[in-house]
């Protein structure tokens, strides 16, 4: 706790409409920083978390394609492994986020995560429709993830924003395969994925704008095992 001290005669509007009861506030720390974190990942993982931008699908119309059992079967695959991904990508970016020390790189960080939640959505509503489910493993991956975030965040500035630059160039790599692999007349979920790897491109150019370095060979050969091992047991699990 700490005490604040107010001019004498001060009026309401200096305490933002509201005179305060007591010259006592309580100051947050990092307890209130874990809460917030972990309130947060419970929103993300069972999909109540608010979202801004409206489904690039758009709603759905009478003459969209109807997929074969096996196309559904298949797209829903390929799109809980995209929802996995951002499961990931957010769960990322918000650990970096939490020991970031710079105000301005943090929240380059914390927008990026912002957009995530947005595939996020977007990705469920889709899963929704072909009557499917998000992975099972999906407070796991947010853990793991949340991890790997917080050590990336010690690295330095550069290095923190040349993780989030190649997770976003590999991610867009994957998109653009999932482009290929989805069935031709899910152009519901083309639309979805599409906008999503434009997005990706942003948040890259983003980092890359404000002081990206490439990282090592062997982290990024790292980073790539480890999205391949999620990507195959996203599709099933």
């Amino acid at each position: 706790m700490e005490q604040v001290a107010y001019r004498a005669g001060g009026t309401a509007a200096d305490t933002g409409g509201r005179r305060p009861a007591s010259g006592w506030r309580r100051r947050t720390g990092w307890l209130d920083a874990v809460l917030i974190e972990a309130g947060r990942a419970l929103r993300i993982l069972d999909g109540s978390v608010a979202h801004e931008r409206a489904n690039p699908a758009g709603p759905a119309a009478a003459d969209d394609p109807v997929l074969s059992e096996a196309e559904s079967r298949h797209a829903a695959g390929l799109m809980r492994v995209n929802h996995v991904g951002e499961i990931c990508a957010q769960a990322l970016y918000r650990g970096q986020a939490l020991l970031c020390r710079d105000e301005g790189i943090r929240r380059v960080l914390l927008r990026a995560a912002e957009e995530e939640v947005d595939h996020l959505a977007w990705c469920r509503q889709r899963l929704d429709e072909l009557h499917d489910r998000p992975s099972l493993l999906n407070p796991l991956w947010y853990a793991g993830s949340f991890g790997l975030g917080l050590v990336a965040s010690r690295a330095g500035i550069p290095y923190n924003l040349g993780f989030m630059a190649e997770t976003e160039r590999q991610v867009e790599e994957h998109l653009d395969g999932h482009l290929n692999a989805l069935p031709q007349q899910d152009r519901r979920s083309r639309r979805v994925v599409t906008q999503m790897r434009d997005d990706e491109i942003g948040h890259r150019t983003t980092a890359e704008d404000h002081g990206a370095v490439p990282l090592p060979a062997p982290v990024r050969g790292a980073m790539r095992l480890m999205s391949k091992v999620m990507t195959v047991t996203a599709y099933r699990v």
